[in-house]
């Protein structure tokens, strides 16, 4: 069980680190915390992944949350940005 956490770990810390706005960082933290609490609580892949699911909803709605009126755009070299929403 702890070599599956520690995998855990380095995996969601590589995803919230590739993520490349706030709403896919919140995402992608929320995600990997519920799947490591999962797991550790049940003991068993299936509650890792409820616990990705729910931790991946949870982010992404507390991170959404903030940035009413924004959206995500590309530039015309494929860099994303947020600005308000036109």
């Amino acid at each position: 069980m702890k070599k599956t956490i520690i995998a855990l770990c380095l995996v969601a810390s590589t995803v919230a680190l590739s993520a490349c706005s706030q709403t896919e960082r919140g995402t992608a933290i929320g995600a990997a915390s519920g799947a490591i609490i999962g797991g550790a609580v049940t003991g068993r892949a299936g509650g890792a992944l409820v616990g990705a699911a729910v931790g991946g909803t949870a982010g992404y709605l507390i991170a959404r949350s903030d940035r009413r009126g924004y959206c995500i755009y590309r530039d015309r070299h494929g860099h994303r940005y947020e600005a308000r929403c036109r």
